[in-house]
């Protein structure tokens, strides 16, 4: 890569979006954690430093730091929140405690003109400290009610620094920050786009297995499918896709997906039914972290013994997103805090006998789709509701038995007929993603005059641009009513059905 920005990550929550927020204005990146060896950081040629927030104090023992590559580079460098304060703490300057922290939404005011801070005024804060001094040779840019330096800058070396953070949706036009520094400032050209994400995946993937056949896990979801097609584009038809049927699917998803696959992406399919061996391995089975490990482990196995049916490939492909890796804290997110183990990464058995193929695990759900999109995959399989690799187990909380799971399937199957009817689902739909939750819990109700004591369902509906925050949809109350009355009306063994109005986070958008 020769247009590209690092991002170093100080441990914030936030970090993810800062790299999604600079892929938005077609600059590619990636994000390293602060300590990252020097090698691995410059191996992808960056032309400057974005530095994350964090939860520490600089002041503080052993707290992260700059290494000093990165300041004797001579490339410019951006500090948010905390990269702010550790820039400023190597150069001279002072950080301390604030008498009055600054927690939500501020106004900044700006002290001189820059392109930087131009299209900014209402901006969003998290800090419990602030900077008192200046390092040598900046200004101060813009202050806050409780920030004398919300912001500042030394022209001369390229050195910047904000106290708020950009990447939120809720510091409006935040995006104009990195746009400004990314081309401006360090004369990137733009050029991360889905045409070249395809380029350097078909490359990536080339070089990883050579001449060798490989298998593709497929569920029918965005990210299994996307994966398949762009390892298919890449290696053609050493390609041989594998789609299980678990049990825990949604209604009649499995001959969907069979039929989508063999139509559009034209590459040897392998339908497996395992539904009674998943069902069987998650019998008696309640805690949500065993059951992801089961799940994956059996996948795994079930490839494995595919794999000798077509002649042992050594590799794998899975449609591993970002967002995945983040929450499950896998080796390269060592730093970051284990959220829950996804199937197909934290659930994967240590003595798997598989190399993993994961052409989109650094990328967003809407980068994903995009590249769906651009390599000719149908709506149907691009715009598809996301799913779980652990399927309906992930919903099924309690046990997982095969009539749980089929009560499970019929209220989903409502609930998604109905808000695609409205419009509510789909390309173009403000609901990024809707499914019912079968809970462990039985409520007293009344039905044809009859006591009954039943179990419940919640309806789960969210907003969301990256799936790493989401909002509550707010569906019309009308419609929410229809599919309760449907789903009490129609599904045996429910007779009560919530509404799930929690955003992530705090909470995550699956309940398991």
């Amino acid at each position: 890569m020769t247009n590209s920005l690092a991002i170093l990550d100080f441990g914030s929550q936030y970090a993810q979006l800062i790299a999604r927020r600079v892929r938005e204005v077609q600059v590619y990146c990636e994000l390293f954690p602060w300590d990252a060896p020097q090698g691995k950081i410059m191996s992808i040629h960056p032309k400057g430093f974005i530095l994350s927030g964090g939860p520490r104090s600089v002041y503080e023992e052993g707290a992260p730091f700059i290494q000093n590559f990165i300041l004797e580079s001579g490339l410019p460098i951006l500090g948010i929140c905390y990269g702010m304060q550790a820039l400023t703490h190597a150069l001279g300057g002072q950080v301390d405690a604030s008498a009055q922290r600054e927690y939500g939404p501020a106004e900044i005011e700006p002290l001189l003109s820059t392109p930087l801070l131009s299209a900014l005024s209402r901006v969003w804060m998290s800090h419990g400290d602030r900077i008192t001094k200046m390092p040598e040779g900046f200004v101060a840019l813009a202050k806050s009610g409780h920030s004398p330096f919300a912001a500042m800058g030394d022209f001369q070396r390229n050195y910047f620094g904000v106290q708020f953070h950009p990447e939120v949706h809720h510091t409006p036009n935040g995006i104009e920050l990195f746009r400004h520094f990314a081309t401006d400032i360090c004369h990137i050209q733009p050029d991360w786009t889905p045409a070249s994400i395809i380029e350097e995946a078909v490359t990536r993937i080339r070089t990883q297995v050579g001449g060798e056949r490989v298998l593709a896990a497929v569920s029918g979801g965005v990210d299994s499918s996307v994966a398949a097609a762009l390892v298919h584009k890449a290696i053609g038809d050493q390609l041989v896709c594998v789609f299980v049927d678990t049990g825990l699917l949604r209604k009649n998803e499995g001959e969907q997906v069979a039929s989508a696959f063999r139509q559009h992406l034209h590459s040897e399919l392998i339908a497996v039914d395992a539904a009674d061996e998943f069902l069987s391995a998650l019998q008696g089975v309640t805690e949500p972290e065993q059951k992801r490990r089961i799940v994956g482990e059996k996948f795994i196995r079930i490839f494995e013994e595919q794999a000798k049916a077509v002649g042992q490939p050594k590799f794998l492909v899975q449609g591993t997103i970002y967002p995945d890796v983040v929450e499950s804290s896998a080796p390269d997110r060592s730093k970051a805090q284990k959220i829950k183990s996804h199937h197909n990464v934290g659930g994967l058995p240590e003595d798997m006998e598989f190399e993993l193929v994961e052409p989109l695990r650094y990328l967003f759900k809407d980068e994903v789709r995009a590249v769906g999109e651009a390599l000719g995959l149908p709506e149907s399989l691009v715009w598809r509701q996301p799913f779980p690799g652990p399927g309906l187990t992930v919903r099924c909380l309690g046990e997982v038995t095969r009539e749980r799971v089929g009560r499970l399937r019929a209220a989903d199957a409502i609930l998604i007929e109905e808000l695609s009817r409205a419009g509510f689902l789909g390309k173009g739909a403000d609901t990024s993603q809707a499914f019912v939750v079968l809970l462990p819990v039985r409520s007293v109700g009344v039905m044809g005059d009859q006591r009954t004591y039943q179990e419940a369902a919640a309806i789960r509906a969210v907003t969301t641009e990256d799936f790493m925050t989401a909002d509550w949809a707010r569906l019309p109350h009308d419609l929410l009513a229809k599919v309760a009355n449907r789903i009490v009306n129609e599904v045996d063994g429910i007779n009560r059905v919530v509404y799930d109005i929690t955003s992530k986070p705090p909470a995550t958008i699956e309940w398991e």
